[in-house]
């Protein structure tokens, strides 16, 4: 078998290997897309249940049941633009709570998300506030009933609850909650006792079973903290299972991260803290803190003030907290990653196109524009570099026929040529390097920000950050069957196999027979790849696969030897 031959078979076999592998590699690396909300039956598009919502939550049994635990206590609803729910009075709680401007699903009659239920109900998570008992100090246990001095937390109208024990500590939390998601809690201990007590307040949320978004190389979810000046994404839930993580700092914030809700813990960012995650009975994790322990005189009192977040990880709201609050690193709840300087104006600059268009696709076609616009320059050195290259192709084959049996001169042969007929060989691979920050960038914009969740773009394009549900493998889903994922490619995957094909039509044809076959092959098996990618991913190829057709058109006029056939 002679060389040529042998290069197209191992191109056979790693093609092979990317097109059947890849599922597993995606999976294990990083999620390619968030799980569809629609599917096609019989040729039309119904709405698909969230895979990660609780399975029963709309069924009369669970709401019954939730509103049995709901009823054992006397509760202060809890009522805001955003949030409904409601605190429990025995042990201090806040253990019920949807987020009213997020729904399950895309269909017209999804609940909202649900993000805190009480201990006793399926997926139970919430959080509390009190203080350590220690030194012989009593504080109000956790199945104490406290008074509330009113019905109804609302912003601009905080609740109070008061206890007291038998020695004379007099203890009130007083709760106020904003439009969005971020609670102040001000705990007072007054000593009306005839000792010195040792006062600790502490924060916890505690949370029963582990995320059901993935937890990936490129997507953190699960333990989430920030201390010690930095963002922690190290932990995950297998780490508490085996042993609790401890950590000091002055303030800081700790609790659990979802793909798209967060909720924290935020002490007093000037306080020095001791926290920890620690995993318990029955796949319960809890992210608590405590202050360290300060003597309370007789007939004096001390008040600390921390806060609770709990809802979406929405970018500005997360961006102006850390501002406006001092919460160390708050915005980094969201898992931006290494190319975070690109990532933010690229979410900034589709979150402004969004706002002026009303659609996330058309911002996202603007942004490959920009882009391309951008880069226009850069293509047309490489155009000219390309040019060049082409000239010099029947001295380069020379040189190879002379120095084929000595590969070391081979080389100092070729550069000394690209020196002489000034060439830079890699000048070509600049706005394909320069463009994967930038399409990974995109990818973690539309993976990870709650503004991209369950955007339409058009016709049956549901939601962008999902792969497309149409495919022509059933027939466009007249067929009453559900292809395998690996070869349910969409209709956006094939047009984008397509724009491909003739994007590599109208480049320079290599004048080696098996890089012909490589690049002929090329755009079907990166169809395969990408078509479990997020479907906005894939109009931004598309697009920027269009202009770069027209862009060669226009090149292709200025600079003519890349379209004639270089001299023997």
């Amino acid at each position: 078998m002679n060389n040529d031959n042998k290069n197209f078979v191992l191109f056979a076999v790693l093609a092979a290997l990317i097109l059947f592998g890849w599922p597993y590699i995606a999976r294990t690396v990083f999620p390619v897309a968030n799980p569809p909300v629609t599917k096609i039956e019989k040729g039309k598009q119904q709405p698909l249940p969230n895979p990660g919502a609780d399975p029963t939550a709309d069924s009369p049994a669970a709401l019954r049941d939730r509103a049995q635990v709901l009823a054992e206590s006397p509760r202060v609803r809890i009522n805001t633009p955003t949030l409904q729910g409601s605190i429990n009075l025995r042990g201090a709680r806040i253990d019920d709570l949807v987020l009213t401007r997020y729904k399950e699903s895309i269909a017209a009659n999804s609940p909202p998300i649900r993000l805190l239920s009480p201990s006793g109900t399926r997926d139970a998570y919430f959080a509390g506030f009190g203080w350590r008992g220690v030194g012989g100090f009593a504080p109000p246990a956790a199945d104490t009933v406290w008074q509330a001095t009113g019905t109804e937390l609302a912003p601009g109208r905080p609740v109070t609850l008061a206890a007291s024990n038998a020695t004379g500590q007099r203890f009130a939390i007083r709760i106020a909650v904003d439009a969005n998601y971020m609670f102040t809690v001000t705990q007072t201990v007054s000593n009306g006792g005839g000792a010195a007590v040792p006062v600790a307040p502490y924060s916890f949320v505690n949370r029963s079973g582990v995320s059901k978004d993935p937890d990936s190389w490129t997507i953190h979810t699960g333990p989430m903290s920030a201390h010690n000046g930095g963002a922690d994404y190290d932990l995950d839930f297998k780490d508490l299972d085996e042993a609790p993580a401890t950590y000091t700092s002055k303030g800081g914030w700790y609790g659990f991260s979802d793909k798209y809700w967060l909720t924290a813990a935020i002490p007093d960012q000037a306080a020095d803290v001791t926290a920890q995650f620690r995993g318990g009975a029955n796949k319960s994790y809890q992210a608590d803190y405590t202050v360290a322990p300060k003597s309370l005189a007789p007939g004096a009192a001390l008040t600390t003030t921390a806060r609770f977040f709990a809802g979406a990880k929405e970018v500005d709201l997360l961006d102006g907290y850390e501002d406006t609050l001092g919460i160390t690193h708050f915005g980094k709840a969201i898992d931006w990653g290494w190319f975070e300087v690109i990532m933010k104006p690229i979410f900034q600059y589709l979150h402004w196109l969004f706002g002026v268009l009303g659609n996330f696709g058309v911002a996202i076609i603007l942004l490959t524009f920009t882009v391309r616009l951008i880069m226009f320059p850069i293509a047309q050195r490489q155009f000219a570099s390309m040019a060049s290259m082409r000239a010099i192709q029947p001295k380069l084959k020379a040189l190879q026929e002379r120095y084929k049996d000595d590969k070391p001169r081979l080389q100092q042969e070729m550069m000394a040529l690209y020196k002489t007929e000034k060439v830079n060989p890699l000048a070509g691979c600049a706005p394909t390097l320069l463009q994967i920050p930038i399409f990974y960038a995109l990818y973690k914009v539309l993976m990870l920000t709650i503004e991209m969740r369950h955007q339409p773009f058009v016709a049956w394009i549901k939601d962008l950050s999902a792969p497309d549900p149409l495919t022509p493998v059933n027939l466009f889903g007249l067929l009453a069957f559900t292809p395998p994922a690996f070869i349910a490619i969409g209709v956006i995957p094939i047009l984008l196999g397509i724009s491909m094909y003739f994007q590599f039509k109208l480049n320079p044809a290599p004048m080696d027979d098996v890089q012909k076959q490589v690049f002929a092959l090329m755009p079907w098996v990166l169809m395969f790849v990408m078509a479990p990618f997020a479907v906005g991913l894939q109009v931004y190829w598309i697009t920027s696969n269009v202009l770069t057709i027209l862009q060669q058109q226009w090149l292709y006029s200025k600079h003519p030897a890349l379209k004639t056939a270089p001299a023997k």
